[in-house]
């Protein structure tokens, strides 16, 4: 069995919170889906940036009111509830924006996590509980009628299309820079990018080595939006494009590539699918090769927050993408790797925003 990967800092393993702050936390919880729309609807009504504007001098709730075209009760009601959420404060009858308020409308990671749960899992999330008994997205319908949400993203409705692709974008697009040196430090020849998405990683291979070709593998529906952005870049003769679906039992991946890379891939499957796909490519990678695995394990993340919002990731996975998978913890994905054939030669943690890139190979 392989070793687990080391950790810097347990996480989640002692209740240091005081029985009052727990209180406190308790009651957030109970009150979260109106804690979520107030807090949405003060940053999309722009009430939090007319009082960011102002910077420490605040302003009043009829000022606000002038600011942002709203009726009196409207902000009243919407500012006292920031209030108790954190993201503004009042001194002498004005509303400040707090350090929480300046962070919530400001940091791109808080803007598209916001509209990632607003436009595609805020409707569903209500179907949790059928999703985890039935393993299936119970939510989807919401958006529309697929059996899993790969097979719609492309005709996602607006604004859920725009901000998933905001998403699943900005976290994995963090890591590519980085990426580029660990891929091609063995000089590979050919790379294979399976769940190739939009095409953005392969794009990056192309432009970082004039001599690599890459295949690219993915459901059909996908490959045709990556190669529309492949063609267009002008990279169209170094590039195949091999439509697959890697669920298929009778699916072979093609041979004849000497890296396979899957960035944030494998987390859209369950833990027994992880398996059948890694046997896939253990099938298809000669002895030499080499996978890469770039995903984001929530064990190994060096802030709480950042550990939170992957768990939270999870239930979309849940009720939205396929009612099976996860953000996973690496002990768990470790023994997928090794019971599929293969050991991991390197780690590489803290990669991009929050990313961990495995290097593994055949036993």
């Amino acid at each position: 069995m392989i070793d687990s990967p080391s950790k810097k800092a347990p996480l989640f393993s002692e209740d240091k919170i005081s029985a009052v702050d727990a209180i406190s936390k308790a009651q957030y919880i109970a009150f979260a889906p109106y804690i979520f729309q107030a807090s949405v609807l003060l940053r999309d009504f722009g009430i939090l940036q007319a009082i960011d504007q102002s910077k420490k001098e605040g302003l009043t709730i009829p000022e606000v009111c002038k600011a942002v075209n709203k009726k009196n009760y409207a902000v009243r009601v919407l500012l006292e509830a920031g209030l108790g959420i954190g993201l503004v404060y009042r001194k002498e009858g004005k509303y400040i924006l707090s350090k929480t308020g300046h962070f919530f409308i400001n940091h791109q990671m808080a803007v598209v996590n916001t509209d990632f749960m607003r436009d595609v899992c805020y409707d569903g999330a209500q179907n949790l509980r059928a999703a985890l008994e039935e393993g299936k997205p119970a939510g989807l319908y919401h958006l529309g009628n697929w059996d899993t949400i790969y097979q719609g993203l492309s005709l996602l409705p607006e604004p859920a299309k725009t901000s998933w692709f905001n998403f699943d974008h900005y976290y994995s697009d963090n890591a590519f820079p980085e990426a580029m040196a660990i891929v091609f430090a063995g000089k590979p020849k050919k790379v294979m990018d399976i769940g190739a998405n939009t095409g953005k990683f392969s794009l990056a291979c192309l432009a970082y080595d004039p001599q690599v070709d890459i295949g690219l593998v993915d459901l059909q529906i996908q490959l045709n939006v990556a190669k529309e952005n492949i063609e267009a870049a002008g990279y169209g003769n170094r590039v195949t494009y091999n439509p697959r679906n890697v669920l298929d039992k009778d699916a072979k991946l093609p041979t004849g590539y000497d890296v396979i890379w899957m960035s944030q891939f494998l987390d859209c499957f369950a833990d027994d699918e992880i398996i059948s796909i890694l046997q896939k490519c253990h099938e298809a990678l000669p002895a030499h090769g080499r996978i890469f695995i770039n995903e984001t394990f929530w064990d190994v993340q060096r802030f709480d927050a950042s550990a939170f919002s992957l768990q939270m990731t999870s239930l979309y996975f849940t009720t939205m993408a396929n009612g099976n998978s996860q953000m996973y913890d690496s002990e768990v994905f470790f023994k997928l790797i090794d019971k599929a054939g293969f050991k991991v030669v390197h780690q590489h943690d803290d990669i991009g925003l929050s990313h961990t890139i495995l290097e593994i190979q055949k036993k």
